[in-house]
């Protein structure tokens, strides 16, 4: 492996609260100086990184890359590609693939894949049930050494609760996590969320019942069986409120928010657009204030891309029946700087750059915890030791979304400029992945105006 050098960067680390300008030595994969480097170093690429944030690599919990199953909507390749431009060097992807990722095999095969592609590191989560029906358990176990983090049923509800106790109980005793989003199996079959706009629209409503009774349950059964749950993208004012309790409680309970409900509302579905056709539903103002609030004192505990390509032939139909689903890989980061307000100056203050950098690296870092393995101590940080997974962006780009320009299989997104008029800041230049170049964006890189104003 070769040895680098990345000079006069700015370098930020919110797990340690680190953010200063120096230099970042890599060696063999690893993270060998911070800072300061030493003078006998001998770097086989210098990278001069004046005026750009480097940063620990993003880490996404929420990826569907579409293979096994799905590959004329996205291809792993593609996908991880996608990855590594938006700075994002480990990611959770979902089991709700084709065939369902319930056995073994697939899984080993997945990573397999993506280990070659040097991309990103591939995180699968196994499915919680066979085949996603909500009937009978997988083999936890099996599924957990094959290298599944944790357990999800993705879109699928376990209707049946005492399948859903059982499962909570077998994942207590050996200490694995669930990955449960809160949605009705009944109430949550609309298309929209329920409120004015739906009404006017024309379009089968999801109440915010449908998260809180789902919640509800969970958090019972959590109390009651000790279980370790992470709460999939939160919708709801009233969801965030029951977490919020939760935690006082002290219930093992985590939970993230998207960055379309974080950012968005479903007065952004305007005339019928399907790029807003996502789950779970584009809620209020209300909803949307709360969940901001929640990502930024805690009680939400990482931001998610959500990311899910879905084809054109199945994104071009009436609202109602376009396959639910956006592209948002290339666009975590900038979001988190928008959200945190890091997006309003070319050089961020360190109190709002940390914020948006630490839902994207320290907090998913947290809520994946001893599944990592090895990785556990260094992932979503900067430390003299830890691998070298990093991103190196400039603050001071300023780029509109662009479908044709996304590197992603799937060019629908509720953030393309056209819709939202959101000017994006902070644009990737480089992602290293174990000490390897994963991502290096070329010079003249379309829809992005470097030093441009917002």
């Amino acid at each position: 492996m070769s040895k680098i050098l990345i000079k006069n960067g700015r370098l930020v680390d919110p797990a340690s609260g680190l953010d200063q300008v120096g230099d970042l030595a890599i060696n063999a994969g690893r993270i060998t100086a911070l800072g300061k480097v030493p003078a006998d170093f001998a770097p086989d690429r210098t990278i001069d990184a004046k005026g750009l944030i480097v940063a620990p690599g993003l880490v996404d919990l929420a990826a569907r890359l579409r293979e096994p199953g799905y590959e004329h909507e996205g291809m792993l390749e593609s996908e991880l590609a996608a990855a590594a431009a938006g700075g994002v060097t480990s990611v959770v992807c979902l089991p709700d693939t084709d065939p369902t990722l319930d056995e073994p095999g697939l899984v080993e095969m997945l990573k397999l894949r993506a280990r070659k592609l040097s991309r990103c590191r591939l995180f699968p989560l196994g499915a919680l049930t066979r085949g996603l029906k909500g009937e009978n358990l997988t083999e936890m176990a099996e599924l957990n050494e094959a290298g599944c983090v944790g357990f999800s049923q993705a879109e699928a509800p376990v209707q049946n609760t005492q399948v859903l106790q059982r499962a909570l109980q077998y994942a207590a005793t050996f200490g694995y996590t669930v990955w449960l989003r809160p949605n009705d199996g009944w109430l949550g079959k609309g298309v929209a969320a329920s409120g004015p706009v739906a009404t006017r629209l024309g379009l089968s409503g999801v109440p915010v019942a449908a998260e809180t009774i789902a919640l509800h349950t969970i958090i019972e059964l959590v109390r009651a069986t000790g279980a370790r749950v992470h709460l999939c993208r939160l919708s709801s004012a009233a969801g965030v409120e029951l977490v919020r309790q939760a935690k006082a409680q002290g219930l093992p309970i985590t939970a993230d928010v998207s960055i379309n409900s974080l950012l968005l509302t479903d007065i952004d579905i305007g005339y019928f657009n399907p790029s807003m056709r996502v789950n779970p539903p584009l809620r209020q103002v209300r909803d949307r204030d709360a969940l901001q609030a929640a990502l930024a004192d805690g009680t939400l505990d990482a931001l998610v891309s959500d990311h899910t390509p879905v084809s054109e032939d199945e994104k071009t139909l009436p609202f109602g029946e376009a396959e639910p689903g956006a592209t948002g890989l290339e666009l975590l980061l900038s979001l988190a700087l928008k959200w945190s307000g890091a997006d309003t100056t070319d050089s961020p203050d360190a109190a709002s750059l940390r914020r948006a950098l630490s839902v994207v690296t320290q907090g998913p870092v947290k809520v994946l915890g001893d599944s990592l393995g090895s990785l556990a101590s260094s992932a979503g940080r900067l430390t003299e030791g830890g691998v070298a997974d990093i991103v190196i962006f400039d603050p001071a780009t300023r780029w509109t979304v662009q479908p044709d320009t996304l590197v992603s299989q799937g060019k629908h997104t509720p953030f393309a400029f056209k819709d939202t008029g959101f000017q994006m800041a902070g644009r990737v230049r480089l992602t290293l992945v174990a000490g390897q170049v994963a991502h290096e964006a070329p010079e003249g890189e379309p829809g992005i105006a470097a030093g441009a104003s917002a």
